[in-house]
């Protein structure tokens, strides 16, 4: 008898979107096929500016419960320059889905590849693997459009709202907290830094407060505290000293994409965000109308957030199988990159969406 299979939410979204979740899902599946664990079942769901264009709706009717209906969320890109909401913003339902589910903790692994062009001359800049944990939820974000929480006041002026929970940022640090404590275990640093703007804002230094209190629960964990400015040019200095970053949502939006910027772009900048009962998995990039169905997108991006996929699917269902498969994917891209057969046009490779999504899949059944 099969075993069940594990439904997923798939949302391709727009332009590269697209291109690069049907790559991830090659080679999710074939991982799948070689580690033998529960096979995957695929529940589309239509959302994103393409989808609004046509309907005016950003999502389906009953698409995002349908999205909590399943063990975890996949989605492409989402957003066309072109198409926004009559007060300029961008078709954005991904942000309604972080707030629905309360998905608090955003995962951004930072981490160097050999073969990579390097952003940074210091050799040191090789040994780059950092995570920027970013609350998804709240803080400047808050106040997303998407959310309709601004205070309009006038046609001079509008005023955004930058919250901070207690609730939230306990989950956020204790989650950060855990995940140090586990890369210390791999042989990291065990370094938590907590990035905020807590010498200005009284929200900051709130922050900042329940991070300390949650700390006593970690004391084998190294504490860090960083002002965000002094972070960005730390991360230009001397990213090779930083290990976990804890940060506010728009500010880990900002940081994330510098850091993936030093290891060669947003290609390879995956992302997880994680709630208490689910997860969405997506690349950090954006839907690149320009060279969307051109063979031209680094699908890599992608790829890792599909590991990162099942890496959480093993967890959270206690299978080893989904586990293996994550962990398979993550070695294939890594040896790929190590014997120079991986080579993305995005780093001036020869390598389109397709050539790279078939040499992942045949180091993934390499002995």
């Amino acid at each position: 008898m099969g075993r069940e299979t594990v439904p997923i939410a798939l949302i391709k979204g727009d332009g590269i979107g697209v291109d690069v979740c049907e790559a991830a899902l090659r080679v999710i599946d074939a991982a799948g096929d070689v580690c033998g664990n529960a096979p995957l079942s695929y529940r589309e769901i239509k959302a994103g500016a393409n989808y609004y264009r046509s309907t005016g709706r950003d999502i389906e009717p009953g698409g995002e419960a349908a999205a909590g209906e399943c063990a975890a969320i996949f989605l492409g890109a989402i957003g066309l320059p072109s198409v926004r909401h009559a007060d300029g913003t961008e078709i954005s339902p991904h942000l309604r889905l972080r707030d629905r589910y309360q998905l608090y903790a955003g995962v951004r692994p930072v981490r160097a590849y050999p073969n990579i062009p390097r952003r940074l001359s210091d050799p040191r800049a090789a040994d780059i693997d950092l995570v920027i944990l970013r609350e998804s939820t709240e803080g400047l974000f808050y106040s997303a459009a998407v959310h309709g929480r601004s205070a309009s006041c006038d046609d001079n002026a509008v005023e955004d709202t930058l919250r901070i929970t207690r609730t939230t940022t306990e989950k956020l640090h204790r989650f950060g907290f855990q995940l140090a404590a586990r890369r210390k275990q791999e042989g990291r640093p065990g370094l938590l830094t907590c990035v905020d703007k807590a010498n200005v804002f009284a929200s900051m230094a709130f922050f900042r407060r329940i991070f300390d209190e949650v700390a006593g629960e970690f004391p084998g964990v190294t504490l860090g505290y960083n002002y965000v400015d002094a972070q960005a040019l730390d991360l230009v200095r001397k990213p090779w000293e930083f290990d976990v970053l804890v940060t506010e949502n728009m500010f880990g939006d900002i940081l994330s994409d510098l850091a993936g910027g030093l290891v060669g772009g947003m290609g390879m900048a995956a992302c997880a965000e994680i709630g208490d009962t689910t997860g969405l998995f997506q690349p950090a990039h954006g839907s690149a109308p320009d060279i969307m169905g051109q063979d031209m997108a680094n699908p890599l991006a992608a790829i890792l957030s599909g590991a990162m996929m099942l890496d959480y699917l093993g967890e959270r269902l206690t299978d080893s199988l989904l586990a293996e498969a994550a962990a398979l994917i993550q070695d294939a891209v890594r040896r790929g990159f190590n014997e120079n057969r991986l080579r993305p046009v995005e780093f001036g490779g020869d390598m389109g969406t397709g050539m790279v999504t078939d040499e992942v899949v045949s180091l993934l059944k390499a002995p």
